[in-house]
């Protein structure tokens, strides 16, 4: 039987593109100084990974350093990854597009009058305090994060897929009633620790705010949409901090694969954000504990 290192040098070898120029033969040159690292057949894959795991809790970060690894594309800065999390979330913007209308109509109207607030919008101002201060604390420990406990090997990512599984089985226990009127600014704090926390790649993002938006008592419409919501300005100030490496990703992903992945991440999102809100409102999110043990484990195994 070979060895599980022979095996992944045999997988990597299969997955990486080829020295003549794989982007070439699908008619994708590069621009002038590009090394051609990247095909569109990678960047499609990578795309539809990060659209599908971004809103299943499963984790879009991790698999994404994982199939890189497997790619031979561990070179390509992060800012490929922060461009394919645009995409999703400009699905976000698309499925949820009455509620951020709601919301931004509701402040126009608040700042107007700023008295007799129309009940239509009170649910959609109350939102907006526990929705600053989870941002604000997730910026806070999204930087530490990165900053200070910095996650690079395919092995730690699968210990950390085990942890996001355990994490869903456990959001199975809780049963909220609270909406939007009664999260306040401690859940909303909360929440974006939990959401902070989600930078590791391994931990699902979703997933977490999600369990802990139900263990602090949000009812699960509540619980799915507000974690969404609250990947908007994550996902923005991500973009923004890593556009510093916006040089040096022109000279390893053309802009042909560069596409092709967002284009993937967009479709895939919609349709992964759209399927998953059901599973949400059901308590289903445990089931996909199904597919992060196995990953998990095989991960031990093949990352060593």
């Amino acid at each position: 039987m070979p060895r599980y290192s022979t095996l992944m040098r045999d997988m990597r070898q299969a997955l990486r593109p080829r020295s003549s120029g794989s982007s070439a033969e699908l008619g994708t040159p590069g621009p002038p100084g590009y090394s051609g690292s990247m095909t569109i057949l990678q960047a499609v894959i990578l795309g539809l990974f990060q659209g599908v795991a971004e809103f299943l809790p499963v984790s879009s970060s991790g698999h994404l350093l994982v199939l890189r690894g497997l790619f031979g594309l561990e070179d390509v800065p992060r800012l490929f990854d922060v461009i394919l999390h645009a995409a999703t979330l400009l699905s976000v913007l698309v499925v949820f597009r009455r509620r951020i209308g709601g919301i931004l109509g509701a402040l126009s109207r608040w700042a107007l009058r700023r008295k007799d607030v129309p009940d239509a919008d009170a649910e959609n101002l109350a939102l907006v305090p526990p929705a600053l201060a989870a941002t604000v604390v997730t910026a806070a420990v999204g930087l530490g994060v990165e900053k200070y406990f910095p996650v690079e090997s395919p092995r730690t990512v699968s210990v950390l897929f085990l942890v996001t599984a355990a994490l869903l089985l456990a959001s199975g226990r809780f049963r909220g009633d609270r909406g939007y009127a009664r999260i306040g600014l401690g859940r909303g704090a909360l929440l974006g620790l939990a959401q902070g926390i989600g930078v590791f790649p391994g931990i699902s993002r979703s997933g977490i705010t999600i369990s802990a938006g139900l263990a602090a008592g949000l009812d699960r419409d509540t619980a799915g949409e507000f974690a969404f919501l609250l990947a908007i300005p994550a996902v923005a100030g991500a973009l923004l901090l890593e556009l510093k490496d916006l040089a040096e990703l022109g000279g390893t992903v053309g802009p042909g694969p560069l596409a092709a992945g967002f284009v993937a991440a967009f479709a895939a999102g919609v349709a992964a954000l759209s399927s998953l809100m059901p599973m949400v409102r059901k308590g289903r999110l445990a089931w996909f504990a199904a597919y992060l043990i196995p990953a998990g484990l095989a991960g031990l195994f093949l990352f060593r």
